[in-house]
């Protein structure tokens, strides 16, 4: 059922279901890129950048964890820089387009990540481990052990 007229560019939209509610762009015909964040983009021109990653520091090392849903490890790399820079990148590819395909909805997002960050003077680069599981990569990156100083108590005299 159409509730919007073909005049709004033929979107259609169900009152059922608040998430098809579409919004009418009034530059989309122009050549220039519009700053609506509703604007559809084509597979082609979408970017994989919102790699969504959270970082903690616990007593013993740095983890990152990267929510990379549907990805394989073969399509994620992961670099340390004698900077001490945290590089994660890859790239999620656009599926094959069969031209007997209907698409009602683009929402998964594809094209190249790149995320990078500059770590502490106190971690292990070369000590550095990754592991991927279930679409979510942890890095571990280790600290450097800090030696307590020796103390020894002296014993007052008198």
């Amino acid at each position: 059922m159409a509730l919007i007229p073909s005049f709004f560019g033929n979107r259609r939209s169900s009152v059922f279901d608040p998430f098809s509610l579409d919004v009418w762009d009034t530059f989309k015909d122009f050549a220039f890129p519009t700053s609506s964040l509703l604007t559809t983009q084509t597979p082609e021109t979408s970017a994989f950048v919102n790699a969504r990653i959270d970082w903690k520091e616990t007593p013993e090392a740095h983890v990152f964890k990267a929510d990379l849903p549907g990805l394989k490890k073969e399509e994620v790399k992961v670099e340390i820089e004698d900077n001490r820079m945290l590089q994660i990148s890859g790239e999620r590819n656009v599926e094959k387009e069969d031209k007997n395909d209907t698409w009602h909805r683009v929402e998964r997002s594809s094209g190249k990540f790149l995320r990078r960050f500059r770590l502490p003077e106190n971690v292990k680069m070369d000590q550095v481990k990754a592991a991927m599981e279930h679409g979510v990569l942890t890095v571990t990156v280790p600290k450097v052990e800090v030696k307590k100083p020796n103390v020894n108590t002296v014993e007052i005299s008198g």
